[in-house]
C-alpha cells in the first residue's frame, strides 16, 4: 500500500506543480484559459499559489500525515471548481481538468486509506 500512496502522491504533486508553474511565470496558457472562463486575470496568480500550495502540501503530507489530506481534499475542491467554471460558459474541453481532478481524488483516496484506514 505504501507504494501506491507513495506513487500517486509524487505523480498529483508533480501535475499540480506543473500547473502551478505555469500559472505563476505568466505563461499565455492560463491567461487564456482564464479569458475563457470570463474570470479576471488577476486571479491568475491566485490560482496558480493554490495550486502551488498543494502541491507542496501533498509532499509535505509525507511528514504530517493530515495536512496531506487536507492538500488533496483542497486539489478536489479546486479541480471541481475548474470544470463547472468550464461547463459555466459552455467549453466542453473537460479532459484536462479531468485528468488533474482524477488525480487529486486517486491522491486523496490513498492518503486517507493509508494513514487512516
Amino acid at each position: 500500500m505504501f507504494a501506491a500512496y507513495l506513487t500517486v502522491t509524487i505523480i498529483a504533486s508533480v501535475f499540480t506543480g506543473i500547473a502551478a508553474v505555469t500559472y505563476l511565470i505568466g505563461h499565455d496558457y492560463p491567461k487564456t484559459q482564464a479569458d475563457m472562463k470570463r474570470i479576471p486575470r488577476s486571479w491568475v496568480p491566485v490560482l496558480g499559489v493554490l495550486l502551488a500550495a498543494g502541491s507542496s502540501g501533498l509532499l509535505a503530507g509525507f511528514a504530517v500525515p493530515l495536512l496531506g489530506a487536507l492538500a488533496a481534499g483542497g486539489l478536489v475542491l479546486y479541480f471541481v471548481g475548474a470544470l463547472l467554471a468550464h461547463l459555466r460558459v459552455g467549453s466542453r474541453q473537460l479532459v484536462g481538468g479531468a485528468v488533474f481532478l482524477v488525480t487529486a481524488v486517486a491522491a486523496l483516496a490513498v492518503n486517507l486509506s493509508y494513514h487512516f484506514g
